[in-house]
């Protein structure tokens, strides 16, 4: 793809950061601020972060594919936590990182003070989509529910670039190419758009990419691709507080399909 080669030819120029020197910034307890944007607009944003940001490089591979699998209750409590507006609510995924075959399970915690806490294993989840002793007791050990029976609902696939500040301690991953898909086989791709999540782990209102996006008329917006996902692929699930994002979506769409085929 044309974006695709545009954004490695930008990301080329980045000074990098080692997957070993990211340990230092992991932010497993931290505050996250997220962004969407038209896709096309990741170039002339990586362009104004350079010099600011180093690139995560990992044997010369500047972006990252990444396989998540959700797993919910059968009544989808998490999806219903978070579109409820629950100020405490939880995640579980296996993900993925197709770079280096290594699949974590992770436990995520949005906490009522807005904080995100995750944990994470080295761990896969079974071909027939049931967790391991192992996986298991983890869970139950990080979330405040008990007795939970979760199940494989939902899917994505999606390309990454992870920036570090150079000077301000703040981690930036974008998100784009978002492909989901159902244990029912359907699927639903989200090409138009790019997610960006400010990661840090104090409170401050510092942020280099913030400044940027604020001089571009961007602005903080709240947005699951786990929620989307959902509310994109299945019809029974309650969405409507997910409707102006899913207007954004379809305006950000139009929007590329201008540019693109103009």
């Amino acid at each position: 793809m044309i974006q695709t080669a545009l954004i490695l030819e930008t990301l080329s120029s980045f000074a990098q950061i080692s997957l070993e020197e990211m340990d230092n910034v992991r932010f497993m307890n931290r505050t996250d601020t997220k962004y969407v944007i038209n896709v096309n607009r990741i170039p002339d944003l990586l362009t104004r972060m350079n010099g600011d940001y180093r690139v995560l490089d990992i044997n010369g591979n500047r972006l990252f594919s990444y396989y998540t699998t959700y797993l919910d209750t059968a009544d989808y409590l998490f999806f219903n936590q978070h579109i409820t507006g629950k100020l405490s609510r939880n995640k579980v995924r296996y993900r993925k990182y197709e770079t280096t075959g290594t699949t974590f399970l992770e436990v995520k915690e949005k906490t009522n003070k807005n904080r995100t806490l995750k944990w994470r294993i080295e761990n896969n989840l079974a071909s027939d989509g049931t967790c391991d002793p192992v996986a298991c007791e983890f869970i139950n050990k990080h979330l405040p529910l008990t007795y939970l029976t979760l199940k494989p609902v939902l899917t994505n696939i999606f390309k990454r670039i992870t920036l570090v500040g150079t000077e301000l301690k703040e981690r930036i991953t974008l998100d784009h190419d978002i492909l989901y898909s159902d244990p029912d086989r359907r699927k639903e791709g989200l090409p138009s758009i790019a997610v960006i999540e400010v990661k840090k782990d104090q409170f401050t209102d510092r942020s280099g990419i913030a400044e940027i996006l604020k001089t571009n008329s961007v602005y903080p917006t709240g947005f699951s691709k786990y929620c989307i996902g959902n509310a994109v692929l299945n019809d029974r699930l309650r969405k409507n507080v997910l409707k102006p994002k899913l207007l954004m979506i379809n305006k950000l769409e139009n929007e590329y399909n201008r540019l693109v085929f103009a």
